[in-house]
This record gives structure tokens, sequence and C-alpha cells, in this order.
């Protein structure tokens, strides 16, 4: 879909959900061709302390079998098979569409490649809770492969380049001034959250939808957020809770320079005023020639024929 703002599943029009004493998540788990890495995210999110968590598994058309293995393996957990590869937005979208029939005031988006504390679904749970007007909630995400090092501590929206921010990014946890112990957690408002571990509130969804599906992946979880916050919504996260997330590669692959590029544009087309396009437009175009020259001095063909393509796309 195009639009800015996503014409309305049925079940996203649904009157809001049945008073609880206890909010329920419903956690969507997205895979593709992952089966090691799901089955980990998976058995987390199963083994989250005083919650109620109504887990569905998606599986993005993987073409390795890893789909009706993962069902077996998982015999209790709902699963939604897509037939297609929808990307990392119409994944979660089907998801997300499944869990706004369900009784739930929240919906928890996260990557497969995760692997969540005990805790990390009730902390999110109470500290979004406290803020009527908060429509996402992210938990502090912590490199795997380094548990020490921050991979998400925040986020924001870098308006120029049309990207969202990692704070802290590559810190040491000891060294972000927050404090991880709150009781009850504590939440910091900020501009961007990373879609890799993301609560949503249902009611936010009612009112904006889900992921822009043009996007594919990469800078959907950023259009949301702008999104949400347009329509008077906040975001936050929350250092107490805690995720893990296997990091990819530093260097982008051509495919995500490709869809990177061709999808901030689309943010700025999207909801940017003339002065904005502007200042974006000399940031952007002088750059993709630099990066271009760079990759061709390198031959690394496939990159540059990425740029070029970004540069094209629409």
């Amino acid at each position: 879909m195009s639009l800015a703002e996503p014409s309305l599943p049925a079940a996203y029009r649904q009157g809001a959900p049945p008073a609880s004493t206890v909010p329920r998540v419903a956690v969507i788990v997205l895979n593709w061709n992952g089966e090691r890495d799901t089955t980990a995210c998976v058995e987390s999110f199963l083994a989250q302390r005083d919650v109620d968590v109504d887990l569905l598994l998606v599986d993005n058309a993987s073409a390795d079998g890893s789909g009706e293995r993962l069902r077996a393996r998982f015999p209790d957990v709902s699963y939604l098979q897509t037939g297609e590869n929808l990307g990392y937005a119409g994944g979660n979208n089907r998801g997300i569409d499944w869990a706004m029939t369900r009784a739930t005031e929240w919906v928890l988006v996260v990557n497969n490649d995760t692997v969540a504390d005990p805790d990390c679904v009730r902390l999110l749970l109470a500290a979004a809770a406290s803020d009527a007007r908060l429509a996402a909630a992210a938990p502090l995400i912590t490199r795997a492969e380094e548990p020490t090092r921050v991979w998400f501590a925040g986020g924001r929206f870098d308006r120029l380049r049309a990207v969202g921010t990692h704070d802290h990014e590559n810190a040491l946890v000891s060294a972000v001034p927050v404090s991880f112990e709150d009781d009850p957690p504590v939440l910091h408002e900020c501009t961007f959250l990373t879609g890799c571990c993301l609560l949503l509130r249902a009611e936010a969804l009612r009112g904006v939808g889900g992921f822009r599906e043009d996007f594919f992946a990469y800078g959907e979880d950023l259009e949301l957020a702008v999104r949400l916050r347009r329509n008077g919504w906040r975001l936050g996260w929350v250092p107490a809770a805690r995720l893990a997330h296997r990091t990819p590669p530093a260097q982008p692959t051509p495919r995500q320079i490709l869809l990177r590029d061709r999808n901030r544009r689309r943010l700025v087309r999207a909801h940017y005023g003339a002065a904005w396009r502007l200042a974006f437009a000399l940031w952007f175009w002088p750059t993709r020639v630099i990066h271009l020259a760079r990759y061709l001095m390198r031959g690394d063909t496939e990159r540059a024929a990425a740029i070029r393509e970004g540069m094209r796309a629409r």
C-alpha cells in the first residue's frame, strides 16, 4: 500500500477489547528460513513470567521447510502461513490482523533472532501502562554476541537523513546514564523505536493502522513511529526490560542498500513539507554519488548497482 496512513483492515476497526485485570499481549514472531533462531526466540517468549502471552508464529513462506517443522515443534502455539514472502512489514501486518481479533490490549512484534529475558514483557507492560498516550515501547536491546554492549537504548528520528538512529549504540550498558533496576520500571520518551522488539498499543493501531507494506523491509518502523507521533501518541523505551539481539554485519547487503534508500525517499514524500524535502535532497543526492564512487573504486559492482537502483526507485 502506498498511502501514508494505510486503510484499516476490518480487524483494526473492531471496538476495544473487554476490560481485563491482567493485560494480555499478543506476541508475533516472524520466521523466514530461520528455524534455529526462531526456536530460541519462541522458547524465550513462552517462558515469560507473570504475563498472559498469546503467541503467534508467522511463517513468511520459508523455502527450507522450517515453518512446518516449527509448527510441529510448538503444537500449542498459533501458526499462520503467509503463502508468499511479504517482508517484515507484510508478514507482521498479517500477525497484527490476527492479534486485533483477539481480546488483547497490546501487540508485540519481535525479530526471530532475539531472546528475551524472562521478565522482559512484564516490565514493558508495567511501564507502558503508566502512560495512557503511549503507543509503543521497546526494551533495552543488547548484542547477543556481546551482552555487555548496547544495540538499542532509545532512538531518535533524524529528520535530515530520514532515518531512525540508535542512542548509545555499541556503548557498554554500564555507561548508559539511566537506571536499569527501577521498580516499578521507568519509561524514557524518545522519537524512534526499532521494530526489532516493539510493543504496540492496540488502541493506537486501530487509529493509524500497521506497517506500510510497500516498504517491505527497512524503515517501516520509523514510518510507523512518525505516523503515531503525528496522531498525538508518544513512544518510549524501558531500561529495566531486556532482550538480546543477534546483530547483523556492519556492511549492508546490496538488497539492504536498495530498500533503505528507496524507503527513506518514500518516507520523505509521505511526511515532509517542501522545506524539509529540499533539505533532505541536498543531503541525499550528493552522499549517494559519493557512496557510488567509493563502491566503484573498490570494484564492488553489486553495491554500486544497488545505489543506482535505490536512486531510481520510487
